[in-house]
């Protein structure tokens, strides 16, 4: 099993990085630049985004959102990692593309790098969990600290669930939800996809515990097209 090795880069930083071209942005820098139409989601569970067009910022192939959260950062061992968390806009775009809630919750820049606190607490978290060491100490009281918030707001409008949450409330609910990961039965569940560029970690509870990649249809798919190319090369090609 392949656990993290090099440290995260260090949380505050990677705004920055971003912006100076040290992270790669992604593709899609606000809501306005994505036309969309979302399928209602009806908990925190991970739900499915029917999309206009195929335009969406973000990914959700673990099916667990504060793993999902974490790879918001993708192939974080590269000299250049991708931030896919670079503006407020994006942050919001992954709240209601996650399916959390239904508005977007109008994020500033002191609730963006408060969210990367929170999405890099996490992964400390959870690579010390993969690497069978302590908890960092520091990372847990962060967790605990937006965990203490209040969660997603869940109502019943006109006959429809409707949730509805501030920056800080969203971000609560992704930390009590880590917090059952991690101290729970589930953390001898994470796995880190075996593709070596990925980095993205999820739950593997498929039957055998036999999952390797964080989804077949990306990692799984390039590491075996990369395999049938190797395989139907000349020697010394």
């Amino acid at each position: 099993m392949k656990h993290p090795e090099d440290p995260a880069l260090p949380r505050r930083l990677l705004l920055r990085k971003a912006r100076q071209g040290q992270v790669r942005p992604p593709p899609w820098r606000s809501a306005a630049a994505a036309p969309r139409t979302l399928r209602r989601a009806t908990g925190i569970a991970h739900s499915a985004v029917t999309v206009q067009y195929g335009y969406v910022n973000h990914a959700f192939p673990c099916g667990t959102l504060p793993l999902d959260f974490v790879g918001t950062l993708r192939a974080r061992r590269n000299e250049l990692p991708t931030e896919k968390l670079a503006t407020p806009d994006l942050l919001d775009d992954w709240f209601v593309e996650s399916g959390m809630v239904d508005e977007p919750p109008r994020a500033d820049e002191v609730d963006l790098e408060t969210a990367i606190d929170l999405r890099e607490a996490i992964y400390s978290l959870v690579a010390a969990r993969l690497a069978g060491e302590s908890l960092p100490g520091a990372d847990v009281a962060e967790v605990n600290r937006q965990a203490a918030g209040l969660p997603v707001k869940t109502q019943l409008v006109e006959g429809q669930v409707r949730h509805t949450a501030s920056v800080s409330q969203a971000l609560a609910t992704l930390a009590r939800h880590t917090i059952e990961i991690v101290g729970g039965d589930e953390a001898a569940l994470l796995r880190e996809c075996a593709r070596p560029e990925c980095t993205q970690v999820y739950l593997d509870r498929s039957r055998g515990h036999r999952r390797e990649w964080c989804a077949m249809r990306t990692c799984g798919n390039r590491v075996k097209a990369a395999a049938y190319r190797a395989r139907k090369s000349p020697a010394g090609a």
